[in-house]
Order: C-alpha cells, then structure tokens, then sequence
C-alpha cells in the first residue's frame, strides 16, 4: 500500500497506473450516474474520481456504465463441477470479482485436504476468492461421510487463516441444543455464514443470537422477511436446482437493499453457460420491477458490507478497483472487467491450475450392486419423500405405495465405511421405466438412486462405480447416459462447454424415460441431505428432518 502514491494521483500530481476515461459511473450510493474518470493506483485500488486524470494505461469507456464487480456471497464450486480455475473462466466474465466458497462438498469426501486444495487455488486466481471453514463435516452424524472434521481440526486451520470464516452452520439443532462440539465451533469464530431452512420465531432468534450473521436458504417471502427483522442478511439464491429469485423478488427494494445478497450456491455449467452468474440475477431482478439501485446494491455493496468487505463494493476513493463495464445498465450486459486495477483479458489466469491430489480419485469403494439390493417387499401406506421442481425443501407424504409415481429410491455408503444400504419411496420424479443415479449427495455423497425396477437401478449404480462418480441413466439394463466426475465423484478437470454438452446427453437420457424434473440429478442430490425439511433419506435410513431423527 503506497499512500503517498494515492495521493499525488488524486492531486494530480502524477498519472495513475491505469485510468478508465469517460466513464458513465452508477453511484451505489444514490443512484446518481457521473460523467468521470477512474483513476488507479498500482497496488490496485482506485485513487480518485474525477475529470481530466492522466494515466500510463488509459481504456476509453465512452458510452459504458461503471459498477463495482459483482459479489457471489455463497458458492460451492465443487457444484459447478468444475475445478476453481474454470469456475472463474466461466464467471469473471460476467462481472463476479470475488465469491466466498464454502468446500464442505470436497471435504465430506477426503477431508481437511479440502482446504488445503482450495486455499491453494484461491492464491492462483485472478478474481478473489474467499474461502471458508465447512463446520459440518459431516452435516449430521445421521450418514456416513468420507471425513469428518472437529472443531479441533478448525482452531488449528483457523490458526493459519484467521480471516477464514465459518461457512454455513447448518447443523441448526445442534446450535439449539448447545450440542458441545457445535459450541466449541461457534466459539472458534466472530462471523458465521449461516444455513436455516425455514426457522422462526425463538428458535430463529436462538439461532441469530448464537452469531450467525446471514441465510441463503430462504424459499418464502414471510421467510426472508423475519430473518431481515432478526438482523440476519438474506442471500437471494438462484441456482440450478434451488431457485428463489421469483418468490423473493419482493424483497429487492431500496429499503431492503443493506441486508440482501445475491448468492448462486449450486450452479452447473449449463446454468453458467446459458445464464451466466450474479449478472443474470441482477438483470432479472430489474426487468421484473426493482430499481436498479437495490438491484445493483445486492451485487455487490450490500455483499460486501454483510461480508465485511469494507474495501469493495462503490466505485471512490481508496476502494479496491474492481469494476465491470456494462453497455446496458438494465440488461446487465457486461463488456469489460478489471480486477484490482488489472483488465480481465481471454487468456487470464489460463496457466494457473493447481493440480488435484491423487487422493482426490478413487473415493467410490462401494460393491458391485444386484438387483436384490434394491428389492422391495412394501404393502400398504409407507412414508413418501415429495419432491417439488425447483425446491429442496421435500414433503413427508404417507401414502399406499402402489400410487401413481411413486418409485423406490435408494442411499448407499460409497466411502468405504460400512457399506451401508437405505431404502426408501421418492415421488414426484415421473420415471415411466428405468433409473437415474448420481454420486453427489449433498453433503456426504453418497450415490443416490431412483429407479423403476430394482434391475435398471443396479445398472446405474454400477456404472458409477465404474465411472468413479458422476450421474447416470439406466433404461432396460443398459447404461443411455452417462457424465463421469472422477474427481472426489463431484467434479472433473474439463472444460465447461464439454462437461456441460455431457450433462445435456445425459439430461436428456433422463427426460428420454419420463423425467419431468428440469435439474433430475439436483434434486437428486439433496435427497440425502437431512438438514433441509422435511424428509429426507441417508444411508442410515430415512430421516424426519422436523423432529430430527430416523424414522425407519
């Protein structure tokens, strides 16, 4: 940090290391537009905004519109399947500087070496990535992860990284019930991302007093609206499964505008290719009424302040220049991003990668599977996960098991460990023949599978087996479809146009025998997730999210 420099150039005393002439500034702070230069200083951080700023680089961006870069405040990488070094290739394009990443997918899988990977990706991007400490590995101790990580294991991380966050505390009844190892978690931290699906009244305020400063699982607007009264920032989540952006459109106000956040959370390369990133939210966000002030604001300023980025976020004085240049303010349609004073070009960062341990491959250890295992003897009502389009949050239907598209679902252990098998009933997929299976299942991965005959869902658990992860569609004993991801089962090391032109196959392998889920694989994954209402299935059995406990 040089301030001598910064101020000579605001003087103009001197000429900056990179002016942006002419630019047309959106001011986040009154929503007033500035005819004006940016000038930047070397270390990255702009200096002043102003008329007649003299540079040793100048770009012209007559007729653009200036924001500040766009904030990703909850993202799993490991979602996008995709190694960080492509995830920003995808997204900085678009105008995302910088994204808090939570590995906790990695880390249910192979551990503490998660972060180790991570961090040392984050040192070799161009777009700032924050990386945070997962406090649940695993998320319950109702399934079987790869790893697991103690609070132990976190102090000592924490020592290394002081300005490491908690990632998403979703073990919200171990907060509620003073569980010791959550405590000694929570103690570990002053700022806490957090994860409530639909908590209210004293267990929210329970939960918000226990630190934690915001939630990106909202799916109701009455939802959103009592976390914002209990102090908590909202982070708006459009991903591929978890779409929210239309419920809570409401809340993108002025008013509103401090305490939300955009978020994208689990996002695939056909999402990212095809709607880009925060970019795309925001653009929606404004076509559907809101102002572009609060829109804007969300992207990046509110992100910042409830991340305590207090260095980004406006486009002043003594900001870190991160700035997207647009030609259509509405449209959100990005031209140029500079990132610290430095122009995001084609080839950025193409030279980078951090290779991925060999630990990383080999993690599916499960047997090969038959058809017995899969075998059902169920008469009368039995317990029924409902699955919605676009939700995660499921329902705990009761009903005969002979109802129309109702399918068996299975869970099993994939690490190793036990070789645990938990069966179960799924609706709402509408599968007409064969099966589909996946190796991501939120968040201890194990392979998850829904299949009409228990012959067709041993073919797709074997294939991924084979495959060492990924997703696959199984129809009259052969395998139709097929996305391998080697890679701790969760991601591969492709580009994203070819990972993404995979999943599209296999996509529509999956609509080929009656899928009418437009993200199957998605919904797929968060089945075994046990921490999101209201019923949910691991392979230790199926879960009552509500009371917390197996059922059977």
């Amino acid at each position: 940090m040089n301030i001598t420099e910064r101020i000579e150039i605001a003087r103009g005393e001197r000429p900056a290391a990179l002016v942006i002439k002419r630019a047309g500034i959106f001011h986040l702070t009154t929503g007033e537009y500035e005819s004006a230069d940016i000038a930047i200083n070397g270390d990255g951080v702009i200096a002043a905004v102003g008329k007649d700023y003299q540079g040793e680089h100048e770009l012209d961006a007559n007729g653009l519109v200036a924001v500040p870069g766009f904030i990703d405040s909850h993202v799993h990488i490991e979602s996008s399947m995709l190694t960080p070094q492509e995830y920003e290739r995808c997204v900085l394009k678009h105008g995302v500087t910088t994204a808090v990443c939570d590995p906790h997918e990695l880390a249910n899988v192979v551990g503490p070496a998660a972060f180790d990977y991570f961090f040392a990706c984050a040192a070799k991007l161009t777009m700032d990535l924050r990386v945070r400490l997962s406090s649940c590995v695993p998320a319950t101790d109702m399934e079987t992860p790869g790893a697991a990580i103690t609070a132990d294991d976190l102090a000592q991380y924490h020592k290394k990284r002081p300005e490491a966050a908690l990632a998403e505390l979703m073990n919200v009844p171990g907060v509620l019930a003073r569980n010791p190892e959550v405590m000694k978690k929570i103690a570990l931290f002053d700022f806490i991302d957090g994860h409530c699906p639909l908590l209210s009244g004293r267990d929210l305020n329970a939960y918000v007093a226990a630190g934690v400063r915001n939630c990106h699982e909202s799916t109701l607007l009455a939802e959103a609206q009592e976390k914002i009264k209990r102090g908590m920032q909202v982070l708006i989540r459009e991903g591929s499964a978890a779409r929210n952006l239309t419920d809570l459109m409401p809340l993108i106000t002025v008013a509103n505008s401090p305490f939300i956040a955009f978020c994208t959370d689990d996002r695939d390369p056909v999402t990212l290719l095809e709607s880009g990133s925060i970019n795309g939210m925001v653009a929606r966000a404004i076509a559907a009424g809101a102002e572009p002030l609060a829109a804007y604001r969300a992207a990046s300023w509110s992100a910042a302040r409830g991340l305590r980025l207090y260095d980004r976020g406006l486009i002043a004085p003594g900001q870190r220049a991160d700035i997207v240049l647009l030609s259509d303010l509405k449209a959100c349609s990005v031209v140029k991003v500079i990132v610290q004073g430095k122009i995001v070009s084609e080839d950025t960062n193409s030279k980078n990668a951090v290779p991925c341990p060999d630990s990383f491959r080999q993690t599916v250890k499960c047997r090969q599977m038959t058809a017995e295992d899969f075998s059902s003897n169920a008469k009368g009502n039995v317990h029924v996960i409902g699955v919605k389009d676009g939700s995660l949050v499921t329902e705990h239907l009761y009903l005969p098991c002979n109802t129309p598209d109702i399918l068996s679902v299975a869970v099993i252990e994939r690490h190793g460990k036990n070789g645990n098998i938990a069966k179960g009933f799924v609706k709402g997929f509408g599968l007409s023949r064969g099966a589909i299976a996946s190796s991501v299942g939120h968040d201890s991965h194990n392979l998850c599978v829904v299949g009409t005959t228990p012959e067709d869902m041993a073919v797709a658990v074997n294939a991924l087996r084979e495959s060492q992860g990924g997703f696959a569609v199984a129809d009259r004993g052969a395998i139709t479809g097929l996305l391998p991801l080697p890679i701790a089962g969760l991601f591969c090391d492709q580009s994203a146009e070819k990972i993404a032109a995979r999943l599209q196959d296999t996509l529509k392998a999956a609509r080929d025998i009656g899928c009418t889920l437009a993200e199957p694989f998605h919904q797929l994954a968060f089945i075994p997730l046990p921490v999101i209402p209201h019923l949910k299935l691991t392979d230790m059995g199926l879960v009552d999210v509500d009371r917390f406990e197996i059922i059977q």
